[in-house]
């Protein structure tokens, strides 16, 4: 896909997120790979009014080359293409039932959800918590580096999720995954809940080939 279409792809996408009710105001913040940098939504600009011309172009030390300037949480999305090679788009929302799972007291930090389904095993896997940052602190791009590596989803405490994608179509399926599992979760507590066992995960890392891997159409690996 050339600079053009990327360009279009992501303001798409925005409206979308946006339409949904997954991002709210200004929130939320998309971006992809380029050969020689990275496209980024703006700063202060909802992601239901982006504007494929405006977009921040930044260069492969992160200067802004065209377009407006970039998401204060830039930081968040280059720390995760610098940890995944393969990565080759990031999208963070502040999505309502993810940022309320994010709230829980005595989760698991390095896996927040259960296996509910095999769709979020496939498409997030484990979900690890960072701890909580105020906004703007490029300090959390240093908490999120050890666990970029390993993991394409992390959760960000009383924030929201950051999801790393093969494509701007994986990123996109995986973070609607994680929140649509986010919102399972919420609604089945204080209830038992038959989530799924080891078996069925060996089974279903048999199926993807057992890596460790970023989401790929159609599915990705826990």
């Amino acid at each position: 896909m050339n600079e053009s279409a990327l360009r279009e792809a992501i303001c798409r996408l925005g409206h979308s997120l946006f339409r949904r009710g997954l991002t709210f105001g200004s929130s939320g913040n998309i971006s992809v790979r380029l050969a020689d940098g990275w496209l980024m939504t703006p700063t202060n600009v909802s992601l239901d009014d982006l504007d494929p011309a405006r977009l921040a172009r930044l260069d492969a030390v992160g200067r802004l080359t065209a377009g407006e300037p970039p998401t204060k949480e830039s930081f968040l999305h280059r720390v995760m293409y610098e940890e995944r090679a393969d990565a080759s788009a990031v999208v963070h929302l502040h999505s309502t039932y993810a940022v309320a799972v994010s709230c829980l007291a005595d989760v698991d930090p390095m896996d927040v959800l259960p296996p509910i389904t095999a769709y979020y095993v496939m498409r997030v896997g484990r979900l690890p918590l960072v701890p909580y940052f105020p906004p703007g602190d490029a300090a959390l791009a240093e908490a999120v580096r050890p666990l970029a590596g390993k993991h394409h989803a992390v959760l960000l405490a009383n924030h929201g999720p950051v999801v790393a994608g093969t494509s701007l179509s994986a990123a996109q399926a995986a973070i609607e995954e994680l929140e649509e599992t986010a919102k399972l979760h919420l609604l089945l507590q204080g209830r038992r809940v038959r989530h799924l066992d080891a078996g069925e995960l060996a089974a279903l890392g048999r199926r993807s080939g057992g890596r460790a891997a970023l989401p790929n159409e159609p599915g990705g690996n826990r």
